[in-house]
């Protein structure tokens, strides 16, 4: 398991850009018949991918859960949402087997124990990408496909924003205890996300880029407002944002990003918006 501890922003200002990547970006997710799994100490928040080849892979392949999280079990004290972002597959909770297809998302609440990931077919793996937070209560588990989700058109082609946000696990769907995830998918001839930015001082936020096309790269901008940085990111790479930090994108080309927030409350709209015209 790769830890990584929290950062004051001041201390991040002096960062250069191999600090920045070493503490913020996951690079790797997705290794055949294994688990990645990174341990933020910013709001406990678990980040972890699973691909499925051979055979089935468990929720917590490799790791010491008694170690890392107190627990006997991973998700005795946590709940988790995962989005399949590769081909068809099944996961199967508890003996329940649910079917994820491209896009899919499963919410597993608090209490599970016995949670397996597998590929329908092993040329087309599914990748499962997954964030886990601390929850003090069990709610349902519960799969939502695509159509399940609420959709938030958004921005405009005259701005190059144009997208929708797909709201999966989120109070508007369906109740937990503190994560909400979705995903924002970007049309044609769209590059921007997030824009203008904001910070949410009660809550942190993850970012995990895909359909990004080959030879394309997404620029994560991150830190305060006025002491901004950026991440160079390619196809399924993630990204840590504390809640001191602005997070937004640009690429190179239209994509796709799965979002993941944890802390204070779900309120969506709890934003400290930032004018453009102030960034720095």
């Amino acid at each position: 398991m790769d830890i990584r501890y929290s950062c004051h922003p001041e201390d991040f200002a002096r960062y250069n850009t191999e600090e920045t990547r070493g503490e913020f970006l996951i690079e790797t997710l997705f290794t055949p018949d294994d688990l990645n799994c990174v341990y933020s100490h910013v709001d406990r928040m678990v980040t972890l991918g699973a691909m499925p080849v051979k055979g089935q892979v468990s929720i917590d392949k490799g790791i010491d859960v008694w170690k890392n999280f107190g627990t006997t079990y991973f998700l005795e004290r946590r709940e988790v949402g995962i989005f399949n972002v590769g081909g068809p597959g099944t996961i199967t909770v508890d003996g329940k087997e649910y079917k994820l297809d491209f896009k899919d998302c499963l919410y597993i609440t608090r209490g599970a124990r016995d949670v397996q990931f597998a590929s329908q077919h092993g040329d087309n793996p599914a990748k499962y990408y997954m964030v886990s937070a601390p929850a003090h209560r069990s709610y349902e588990t519960k799969l939502l496909k695509i159509e399940d989700a609420a959709k938030k058109p958004m921005g405009a082609l005259e701005t190059s924003n144009k997208r929708v946000i797909n709201q999966f696990i989120h109070p508007d769907v369906l109740e937990t205890c503190q994560l909400s995830m979705g995903m924002t998918v970007l049309e044609p001839g769209s590059v921007w996300n997030t824009m203008p930015v904001h910070t949410h001082e009660r809550r942190m936020e993850i970012y995990f880029y895909f359909e990004v096309p080959q030879n394309n790269v997404v620029f994560h901008m991150m830190g305060q407002p006025q002491e901004t940085r950026h991440i160079v990111m390619q196809n399924e790479q993630a990204v840590i944002g504390p809640s001191w930090s602005i997070h937004a994108g640009v690429g190179t080309g239209s994509y796709t990003f799965i979002w993941a927030m944890g802390g204070e409350n779900q309120a969506f709209d709890d934003m400290d918006a930032i004018a453009t015209t102030d960034i720095r």
